[in-house]
Parts: structure tokens; sequence; C-alpha cells
């Protein structure tokens, strides 16, 4: 019974089915390629034969089908084992998984008007099966039966780690609660289910209509050749022929506005950005976040918590909210001091060119880069020729796996795709054993949900038979057509960053799919793909793929010095952004129950200012209204863990400095004690037992540039 967080559910998604019988029961089973396991390698969807009418029949029925696989665990009169209740509930919702891994991915990579409507429709009747099985009260007997006698069951580890993760879930959920408070409980799930669901259609409608349309090529001085052909070529797409157009990003500030001279267009695209969401339009999506906060505050009280946070970080490393704003206390006033520090470098840069006005956010990143220019000579536009999005893919990210994990790749052109510029890889060990399938989709579309991210199709599992078929998918600019993919150095890194993801998945030897890979807590999950990022700068690996599109040659050595020299440049900035973005999740789900619905501009400004962070040059990365990571994504309470697990990976980089950096001996050690775990043991033992002590943040604060070595 495998638990999972995906785009289209907020929470743990594990479904029911009551009065949607008689759908279930009317689709034809024959023509839904759902109904039956693929045929092709690895399980890959045929998406050749995906229709968008095929899935709410088949999760209707992969949900009858669980619960029916439930129901006979939990009225099993014979002695409750494990082999009798874990094993059985483990293989259980086959058809739902399968057809809700490829509904996530559309509706996340590539959704349309049917699919939000079955999204909308769907989070309500998910939540409440979820709540069907946990809250079932035979079914929890048997675990917690099965718990209190651990010690005397003869369970290998990750045995015993899968009865210890169940029960917490099921104590999590509220199965110890009175059947009055259940009851409760399940309203108030499905409530929070649906109002995410309609979160995520109305943010992405948001951010398509936000797009700034720009009248004149002469108010985009400053972008490339290449980017003006693209903006024009999207706003011709548009139906705004003869106009350009700039897409949003999902956070708050966009990039181009690093490199628009024009103050007015500047301010125009962040405004369109900090404002997609508070219009007072269909697509604001304040009402709904306010709502989602006070029923996440009114869940935690009946399951005896003070706050959101409290209940939720009972399971991950952090443990507590106390250990989460103590951490980010820790780094509020260094990264401001630099912030403010960094501010005023820029002002005077702008006193200096006689610009007569005070920084705005929507100056910073275009007299940043300035200042970088001057600081270390080091123009953007100088090195995104040496960053072609394949060879950065294959020369680049693939070529690290093999030089730290031996692994191998191979394109498979003939799996069918979900959109044409999609491209599938084999994997394959040392050993020419295969590993799994790899999807990659990097091209933003105005279908497709802003940031990056990473999830599995079919999840590995020795039990099941499975192995791996993984994704990526990212939001670069893409090119004209018959232009080359020319991306900056911070996509090079975050095209590093979701393949680390991959390999936490790809790398997975569970028995067990609910502690498989990447199945771990939020604040653990973020470790081995930051941990990847280090290999972009890595001498060996850079001049393989750092090569010039027309030429051929690799980048000139006082570039490359330029970009690791420059690395801790803006850092202040960059640190406090996303520290207001973490503090803001927090003050949010530290709300008590008591507390009403909240106004949400008055309540993001008092946080801001609570935790120091309200600096007016330096907004948060994502505001409230737009905050898709926690009202939608699951990381509520949770987004501090990109910060905690930068920690993490700082630390652990380390360790491979001090013994001896890449090599096939180190990385085979990384991935035989931290990638190939999953969940299957405490992530303290797990981390200290390879580094040699518990985290350390002082690697972190240096590589910041907020500590000097």
């Amino acid at each position: 019974m495998r638990i999972f967080y995906g785009l289209m559910m907020a929470t743990l998604v594990m479904a029911s089915c009551n009065n949607d019988k008689k759908t279930a029961e009317n689709s034809d089973s024959t023509s839904n390629p759902f109904f039956q396991k693929s045929k092709l390698d690895y399980q890959a969807p045929d998406f050749d034969k995906i229709k968008d009418e095929d899935f709410e029949p088949a999760m209707l029925e992969g949900m009858k089908q669980q619960l029916a696989d439930i129901e006979k665990i939990a009225n099993d009169t014979s002695t409750p084992t494990f082999d009798n209740t874990f094993v059985p509930m483990e293989q259980s919702g086959d058809l739902l998984y399968r057809v809700s891994n490829v509904f996530d991915l559309l509706t996340g990579a590539n959704t349309n008007p049917t699919l939000q409507k079955v999204q909308e429709e769907m989070a309500s009747k998910l939540a409440a099966h979820q709540d069907a099985i946990f809250l079932n009260q035979k079914l929890f007997n048997r675990v917690k039966t099965i718990y209190d006698n651990l010690d005397k069951e003869n369970l290998d580890a990750e045995s015993k780690r899968l009865v210890e993760y169940y029960h917490q879930k099921f104590v999590m959920a509220g199965a110890n609660l009175s059947e009055t408070d259940k009851d409760s409980l399940k309203t108030i799930n499905g409530e929070i289910a649906s109002l995410s669901a309609k979160f995520t259609n109305k943010l992405l409608a948001a951010s398509k209509d936000g797009a700034l349309v720009v009248d004149k090529k002469e108010d985009l001085v400053g972008f490339s050749d290449e980017a003006i052909k693209a903006a024009e070529a999207k706003a011709n797409d548009a139906g705004k022929k003869g106009k350009y157009l700039i897409s949003l990003q999902n956070t708050t500030q966009q990039p181009a506005l690093q490199s628009l001279s024009n103050r007015s267009t500047r301010q125009k695209l962040f405004e369109a950005s900090y404002n997609r969401a508070e219009k007072s339009d269909s697509n604001d999506t304040r009402a709904i976040i306010s709502k989602i906060a006070k029923l996440r505050a009114m869940r935690a009280k009946i399951l005896g918590f003070d706050s959101y946070a409290a209940w939720n970080l009972q399971d991950q490393m952090a443990k507590t909210p106390d250990a989460v704003q103590t951490f980010l206390k820790r780094l509020v006033p260094a990264a401001t001091a630099k912030a403010k520090n960094e501010a005023a470098e820029i002002q005077s840069v702008i006193d200096k060119q006689k610009g007569g006005f005070k920084l705005e956010p929507w100056d910073w990143n275009f007299y940043a880069e300035q200042v970088r220019k001057a600081k270390y000579d080091l123009d953007d536009n100088q090195v995104k020729p040496y960053f072609e999005l394949n060879k950065v893919l294959e020369n680049g990210v693939f070529y690290a796996a093999t030089k730290l994990y031996g692994i191998t790749f191979k394109e498979r052109k003939d799996l069918p795709v979900y959109q044409k510029d999609v491209r599938v890889f084999e994997l394959f060990n040392e050993d020419k054993s295969s590993i799994g399938l790899f999807y990659c989709d990097y091209f933003k579309r105005d279908n497709k949900s802003g940031g990056a991210w990473m999830s599995n199709i079919v999840t590995q599992s020795t039990l099941l038979e499975t192995k791996p078929v993984i994704y990526n998918v990212c939001n670069f600019t893409k090119p004209a057509d018959g232009e080359p993919a020319l991306i900056s150095f911070n996509d090079v890194t975050t095209m590093f960053h979701e393949f680390g993801h991959a390999l936490h998945g790809f790398f997975a030897s569970q028995k067990y799919p609910s502690v498989s890979g990447t199945s771990v807590a939020r604040d653990f999950v973020e470790f081995p793909s930051q941990f990847n990022e280090h290999w972009a700068l890595e001498p060996s690996i850079f001049k393989n793929y750092a090569v010039n599109y027309k030429t051929g040659e690799a980048m000139p050595q006082v570039l490359v010095d330029k970009i690791k020299k420059s690395r801790t440049f803006n850092q202040g900035y960059a640190l406090t952004e996303l520290l207001a973005a973490a503090s803001l999740d927090m003050q949010w789900h530290t709300l008590s129950a008591k507390d009403g619905e909240k106004n949400v501009d008055e309540f993001e400004a008092a946080s801001l200012k609570k935790t120091g962070l309200a600096l007016s040059e330096v907004p948060p990365r994502y505001r409230s209204s737009y905050f898709l990571h926690i009202w939608a994504n699951g990381y509520a309470a949770g987004y501090y863990a990109y910060l905690w697990t930068e920690m993490l990976d700082d630390d652990a980089y380390t360790w491979f400095e001090e013994n001896g950096g890449l090599s096939r001996k180190n990385g085979q050690r990384f991935r035989d004690m931290i990638l190939s775990r999953g969940n299957t043991e405490d992530y303290n033992k797990m981390f200290s037992d390879f580094r040699g002590h518990a985290p350390d943040i002082t690697p972190m604060l240096i590589n910041r540039g907020l500590i000097v070595k």
C-alpha cells in the first residue's frame, strides 16, 4: 500500500470509492490501457494509447479494487502477522498507482481542461479513500498488534522499518481518534483536497494569463537575438502577432529581469509576477489559501496538536517546529546583513550612473549583474554559448553519473512519449544489468506547472518485481525553431539537481515500495539532489560538457575561474529570499485552530516583519498566493527542507573533498550508504554513518560565503 506525494493532491494520497461503483463497472476495461499492466519495457506507459477519458474510470476501479483488498486484510480472523498484513497491504492498489502516477505526470507537465476537471472532481474522492484505509479500525488493530510485539517478530531490518512506518502513518492519520472525531477529520480532509486541486489550477491559469506582453522591440533592449525571437514566437502562438510575450516562471523574480535595460519593462514584468494571483479575478488564490491554512490548523487540533507544523514534522529529521525555527534563525542575521551590504553596493552603482531612484526589487537582478561583471568580469551572455542543453545532459549530467556510479545510458526512441520534446533513456549498471527508464521534459509550456521536479511513474520494488521509471520536468525557455537551447549556469545546476533525485530513485534496492527510493522525509529527500549539484563544477565533468556550441571549443579557463569565484556572489539575496519563503511557510502552519481565516496580504507582511525578513528590496522567493510547494505539492511546513538538506549536502561533499574527490570508489560508497537505502533506517543515523558525525552547518555557511574558511 504505497503512499505517495503527487501534484494531484496536497497530502498523502491513498483513495476510496463509494458512490462511483457504477461508473467504474460500466467502463470498458478492454479498451482502457490502465486496466492491464503495460507490455512495454519496465511497464512504461503507452502514451500513444492513453486518452483523457481513461483516467477517471481507471482511478475509480483502482480505488474499488484496493478497498476490497484492504477489507480482506482487515477482516482476516487469523492472528495478525507481518506476512498476512503488511505484505498484502504493500501489494494492494496496483491499478490505482498505475493510473495515478501517470495522471500526476500529465496534470503537472502537460495538462488540459479535461484533466483539470477530473483533478478537481477526484480530489475529495481520493482523500476519502485515504481515510477509508487509515481510519479503518480493524486494519489498525492488526497493525498495532504487530507493532506492539515487534521485538518478538523475527523480521529483517527493512521489514521492521515498514512496521514502524505504517504504525506512525496510521496514528498521524487519526487511527486513535473517536469515531466522531474521525468523521470530522474526513470532512476536513476532503475539503482540503478539493481546495488544493482548485489552487493548482487557478495558479496555472494566473501564471499563464499574467505573462507580460510587450508591444515594441525597443522595450526589450538587453535581450539577446535568440531571446527576442523566442518572445516573438510565443506571442505569435498566443495570437498576438507583432508583439513579444514573456512567460512567467514560478518564482517571484524572473530570469528576464537580469538583462532588460528598460526599467519600466522590468517593473511591469516584476509586478506581473508578484501580483499574478492577487487580481481579485477568477484566478485569485487568496481566499483558497486562507481556508486551507485554517482547515489544516483544525485538522491538527483534532489530532491533538497545537499546529499543523507540530503534527506534520513528527516523521521528519527536524521533528518539531521549534527545531526548524531555531535552524532558520541561525541563518537570518548573516543572510540579511549580507543582503543589505549587497543592496548598498547596488545602490552605489545606480547612483554613480545618476539613475536618480532607490533600488527596487525589479532593479536588483539587472544591477546585480552589473556588479558581478565589475567584480568578476563575468557576463552571463559570455557563458551561455558553452551550455547547450543536450550537451549538458549527456556530457555533463550523465557523464558525472558514469564516473561516480559506473552507470551508462542509451536513448530509447522506440517508446511513446506524452509530448514531442520529451526524451527517454535506458540506464544500465556497470555489469550491463538494466536499472530503469528516464524521461526528461525540459522546456516551459503554458500547460505545465512552474518549477522543476522529479517523480516516479513506476517505483522500484523487489516484492512487486518492478524497476524504476522516473521523470525530470523543468521549465527552461524553448528556443525558436532551428536555434540551440542555450541555458544559464543556474539551469545547468537545476539539471544536476533534478537528476540527483532521479539517482535516489534509480538506485533504490528495497523490497517494499512504501520505503523505496525517494519515499523519505521532506527534510531528507532534497539531500541527494542538492549533493549532485556539486559535480556541475567539478573540473573533469565541467570540461566535458562546457563547450562552445558553434566551435566545439572548451570554455576558456579564465571564464571557468570567474564562474567559480562568483559562486558566493549575491548569496545574501539568494539566501534571504529562501529564508523568507521558508519562514512564511512556517508562520502559516504554526497557526492554531482558534485563529480565524487570515487576510493573506496582512498576514504575509506581519510574518516577514516578525522573523526579521521584511527587506523591501528582497521579496520572498514565493509569495503566499503563488506558493505551490506548500498549498498543493506536499511541502506544507516543509519548505525549510531545502536549506536543511543544504546543510547535509555541503557536509557530505566535504567528505568527498577530504577523501579524494570524484572517484568510482567514493561514488559507490555514497550509493551504498545513502542513495540505495530509501527509508529503511533513521535518517540521522544514515547520515552520520556516512559522514562520521552529525550534520555540521559550517560547510554550508562557507559555501554561501557567510563565513570565511
